[in-house]
């Protein structure tokens, strides 16, 4: 994997509440408000709407 100087890694969770996520990388300096993405979610067979959420 490259290094990526600004970025920090997020969670992008599903609001369909099934428990899957994608990591996306994100610069918090160039973008400050929260990511929401609609994505495909395999579970519900879907594209629903991803919300940024921090990695534990």
């Amino acid at each position: 994997m490259p290094k990526r100087p600004n970025t920090i890694q997020v969670k992008l969770e599903s609001t369909a509440d099934t428990g899957y996520f994608y990591v996306a990388f994100k610069n918090p300096k160039k973008m400050t408000e929260k990511l929401e993405l609609m994505k495909y979610d395999p579970k519900v067979r879907k594209h629903v709407m991803f919300k940024e959420t921090k990695i534990k």
